[in-house]
């Protein structure tokens, strides 16, 4: 708040000074009414420690004594300074004696010796030395403070009435402060500023044992006198009247109206809640005040593009309904980015909301296919756990493998582990790759078992079974017999069933043997390969079983 005042300060810009100055006049309402809801609804103070906890709170707030004190004190000649006697009177007002006291020793050091404004002096600043302050947590009972006080009230104005202060105006205002006296009181209007700051100090010197039930009547009177018919009351003084009256919920409501949005209410009232005054107050629609501010304030910041993740953390202290809105407000964050699609994730993930999970995945996904990066699309329909679009995803992989003879994104293809259990298309093609790897490895015997075990166990696509028939070539033509006599049977059986399949299968794989020389030609290399093989393999299995 500091910054911003001096930002008001600072700035040329007219509309930028408005704007500012607006905006302090907004937070330091804020901590008026928060600080005085600590005092009343908080500390709970009692007779005798309520004012104590009050003039705290007003100095605290109406400070531009303080401000005033500075410049005379920096003067050349303070006690000749125009706002010298704003400064003295500022601070018996406010019931700091002690200042007050320094300030007027300076008035009398500088009087003549034995003159008598020097002894008026001295006997007003006993008077304030003396005058009785309830130390809360002290041996000393109420009662015995309300005698002393109005034995030192008696001695004012037994000085008051026999004239002592009457050659000095100035220190006969402050007697008659002193007395409570309402009419010098209201003479000070200028230093008080507010009927609030007024009604502390008419209770300092009139009633400093006022009862927190005793608040409101004393409030209504002092807003009454000091505003006159001069100005009607505002919504902070409608606030502050339902803080003194100790009616939280009016406080709430208020606020409410006159702020402009949730901030405020939903924190005070969470801080009432958990200091027990709110705890019993449900409303008709099945939720509690607190969890209902909470939920309208975490709503409003969702609508921000940066502090959306702020409203998580209140939806969580949202025992009740705070999982059903964040559900509801987590599906209308624009996910811009995979960072950002992220963040949302691992927010949904933490919380266990499968179904957003699921969601977010599938439309990261879906950008990820239109972007043509396969293996981000293949890595986010893993992590949805949607089988169908792994599958779409791993057929993609496939036909581009067809197209260009290499996968792209073989980290991710490589590191698959368990989640190519997820479908039986994302199976084949891990394991597919994983051929390819040990060919390059030269495990010719355990690429050539993997290799027919795709085809025989029905894994891989039928469409893809003469892509698998033609990787088999190589080894078909090695100098080392690699399948066995029975191997190469099941792949002559495996290229019989694709070339001789039914009509349907037939247009729907595509039986190019009668269509396409080239994939003629390659059907017979297979048979060719395939019967050379065979041949060696019963010869060297004869030949072994003979030995």
């Amino acid at each position: 708040m500091e910054d911003m005042n001096q930002l008001a300060v600072s700035t040329r810009d007219p509309n930028l000074k408005n704007r500012y100055g607006s905006q302090v006049s907004v937070l330091s309402a804020m901590e008026l009414i928060w600080n005085l809801c600590e005092v009343l609804f908080i500390e709970s103070a009692t007779a005798g420690s309520l004012l104590h906890h009050l003039l705290d709170w007003v100095r605290l707030h109406v400070c531009e004594v303080d401000t005033k004190a500075s410049a005379v004190l920096n003067s050349e000649s303070p006690t000749e300074h125009q706002d010298y006697w704003h400064v003295v009177t500022g601070y018996v007002l406010q019931g700091r004696m002690d200042d007050a006291r320094q300030m007027l020793a300076m008035f009398a050091r500088e009087s003549i010796p034995g003159s008598g404004t020097r002894n008026l002096c001295k006997t007003l600043d006993s008077l304030m030395k003396k005058m009785p302050i309830f130390v809360p947590g002290s041996n000393q009972t109420l009662t015995e403070f309300e005698l002393k006080w109005q034995h030192w009230r008696e001695e004012c104005d037994r000085y008051l009435q026999d004239g002592t202060f009457a050659s000095n105006p100035k220190l006969e205002m402050i007697c008659k402060i002193l007395l409570g006296d309402e009419d010098s009181l209201l003479e000070q209007k200028e230093i008080l500023t507010t009927w609030y700051h007024f009604m502390i100090s008419r209770l300092l010197y009139s009633h400093p044992t006022v009862k927190p039930t005793e608040l409101l009547c004393y409030a209504q009177s002092s807003l009454d006198i000091f505003l006159g018919r001069e100005s009607a009351a505002e919504s902070l003084d409608n606030i502050l009247m339902a803080a003194f009256e100790l009616d939280v919920h009016q406080v709430i409501k208020d606020c409410s109206i006159a702020l402009s949005n949730w901030w405020f209410v939903a924190h005070l009232t969470d801080l009432l809640y958990h200091c027990k005054p709110l705890q019993s107050h449900n409303l008709n629609f099945g939720t509690n005040m607190r969890e209902f501010l909470l939920l309208e304030y975490a709503s409003g910041l969702f609508s921000h593009h940066s502090l959306w993740q702020l409203a998580v953390d209140y939806f969580d202290y949202c025992h009740e309904f705070g999982k059903v809105y964040l559900e509801r407000h987590i599906e209308r964050v624009p996910l811009d980015t995979e960072h950002k699609a992220l963040k949302v994730l691992r927010i949904c993930e933490k919380r266990q909301m499968t179904m957003q999970v699921q969601s977010i995945c599938k439309i990261m996904a879906m950008k990820a296919v239109r972007n043509k990066r396969l293996g981000s699309a293949l890595s986010w329909s893993i992590r949805a756990k949607d089988a169908a679009f792994a599958t779409l995803i791993s057929d993609r992989f496939l036909q581009g493998y067809c197209i260009s003879g290499s996968f792209s994104d073989l980290d991710l293809i490589d590191n698959l582990g368990p989640a190519m259990l997820l479908s039986d298309r994302l199976t084949f093609l891990g394991k597919y790759r994983e051929f390819h790897r040990m060919y390059g490895e030269k495990k010719f015997l355990d690429a050539a078992r993997l290799l027919l075990q795709l085809m025989t166990a029905k894994i891989a696509p039928q469409s893809f079974w003469m892509t698998l028939l033609t990787d088999a070539l190589p080894l078909l033509e090695q100098k080392k017999v690699i399948f066995s006599a029975g191997q190469t049977y099941e792949l002559m059986r495996c290229l019989e069933d694709l070339t001789l399949g039914n009509p349907e299968q037939r247009n729907e794989h595509h039986n190019i043997e009668q269509e396409d020389d080239v994939e003629t030609t390659k059907v017979e290399m297979l048979r060719l390969a395939l019967a050379r093989n065979l041949a060696k393999a019963i010869v060297q299995e004869g030949t072994l079983d003979g030995s």
